[in-house]
């Protein structure tokens, strides 16, 4: 099955280059959030308390039973829902396009209020001690009533808001495309303090805090370690070009970030890179630990699993970008994915035990990946002479980056593709040589044509 991701297979696929040889010049302001087509793509999912959520590029929020993959209930908005919801007390809130705030009884999906924003709603929403805090694309960051929907105090940064806040106490923290991240009175809304980056901040996780200090990070390549009384930096650690998405996560006191060059870090909560993991596409979410192993997405199509070493153990194929979180339940990997589906992975045998389907089986079209860069080419690795200065523009539809080279010594990659309707490769990781050895035996499960809204049993 072929749903034709640009931003997977295609790209400079006619040579390659150390990250460190390439400098990227922005041409234009980030807008790829905003121009998500309509399709059935999933990006996020969350389980809370025996439920399944999940919003879709074809309008519709659902619910479904994360045991069985049965649909328990959907809801229909005017517009592409990127999020998984949160909740608070007997209520789901997710935002959507159609640039209202929705507030569903989340066991029947009756609609209980919706606020009217400015603008688009994204991923940027979040719950706090029974408030409901809210970003948009026109710029204002809400604080709303989680239970009758009343607006109590907004903020107004200098342009859009994709991020999701983070809050602790009586602090709530917000970052915005016009470079700042803000402190806030979770009550009042008062500025506490901001902090100016090199560019936009879009992270689709909330900003990680942890003893006293803020990870967040920006459009300018870097990782930044704040203090969260002060707003005052402690550190930054710059990555590789095309900016930052995702947050980091901390798991016994190692620090690991996913970023938009394709790879892994494990970091010293200091900020000293320990080692790093490369993939063939960017990575927007940071790793979740399940039992010693660090499962990840990649927007090249696979769920990863490392060791804490930073080797892979296995990867799982799908057929489109993916950057939602894995999730364990019950002895199941649950996650969505842009080919328009929701995979559950048993961890025993790595077959999927039920896989929905959404109502459309088209993908969302997005921009290319790198649509707001231009990459001019210092030196390129494949051939002596060839291309010793040339510029690609990204804009183009085919340009978005999917092959290239990142010299490390830390780098665990291996290559391969794999198509079908469902792959469900398992590969395993021979650590002595650092390369894929034999496939495991066919897992690919034999699956009857899906209808609108459906489960397919494997």
């Amino acid at each position: 099955m072929d749903f034709g991701f640009d931003s997977i297979d295609s790209g400079f696929s006619d040579f390659e280059t150390e990250l460190e040889e390439v400098e990227v010049k922005k041409v234009g302001e980030f807008d790829r959030g905003w121009k998500i087509g309509f399709g059935g793509s999933v990006a996020f999912t969350n389980i809370f308390e025996g439920i399944l959520y999940f919003g879709s590029c074809d309008h519709i929020f659902y619910a479904a039973d994360p045991s069985t993959g049965k649909e328990l209930w959907r809801f229909e908005t005017g517009g592409n829902i990127i999020s998984g919801g949160v909740f608070w007390k007997g209520f789901v809130y997710f935002g959507s396009f159609d640039k209202n705030i929705y507030c569903l009884d989340r066991l029947t999906g009756k609609e209980v209020w919706r606020f009217r924003t400015g603008g688009e709603v994204f991923q940027s929403i979040n719950v706090h001690d029974g408030f409901l805090y809210a970003g948009s694309r026109d710029g204002c960051f809400r604080c709303i009533d989680c239970k009758m929907g009343k607006l109590l105090w907004e903020f107004k940064t200098g342009k859009e808001i994709i991020a999701k806040c983070a809050a602790e106490g009586s602090r709530v923290f917000i970052g915005s495309f016009d470079s700042f991240m803000y402190c806030l009175n979770a009550k009042t809304g008062k500025e506490l303090w901001r902090f100016k980056t090199g560019a936009e901040i879009h992270n689709d996780t909330p900003p990680l805090i942890h003893e006293g200090r803020i990870y967040f990070t920006s459009f300018d390549n870097n990782l930044y370690c704040v203090n969260t009384e002060t707003g005052k930096e402690i550190w930054r650690f710059r990555t590789g070009k095309y900016g930052n998405a995702g947050c980091p996560r901390i798991y016994n006191d190692v620090l690991y970030h996913g970023s938009r060059d394709g790879i892994l870090y494990a970091l010293t909560l200091e900020g000293k890179e320990l080692w790093r993991f490369k993939t063939s596409g960017m990575i927007e979410a940071p790793p979740v630990l399940i039992e010693n192993l660090l499962y990840f997405p990649s927007e090249d199509g696979n769920i990863y699993a490392l060791n804490l070493k930073g080797r892979e153990v296995w990867r799982f194929k799908t057929n489109g970008p993916n950057y939602d979180r894995p999730m364990l339940y019950s002895n199941t990997l649950i996650f969505g994915s842009w080919d328009c589906h929701i995979y559950a992975i048993d961890m025993k045998t790595g077959k999927p035990a039920w896989v929905f389907s959404t109502s459309s089986q088209n993908p969302a079209p997005m921009p290319p990946a790198y649509a707001s860069f231009e990459m001019e080419i210092k030196k390129s690795g494949f051939s002596e002479n060839a291309f010793s200065e040339e510029k690609y523009s990204s804009k183009s539809k085919s340009s978005s980056l999917s092959q290239y080279s990142i010299k490390s010594e830390y780098a665990a990659t291996s290559d391969y593709k794999t198509k079908s309707d469902y792959d469900v490769n398992l590969v395993p990781f021979d650590e002595s040589n650092l390369s894929l050895t034999a496939q495991l035996p066919s897992m690919n499960p034999v699956v009857t044509t899906t209808t609108t809204g459906t489960t397919t049993f494997c």
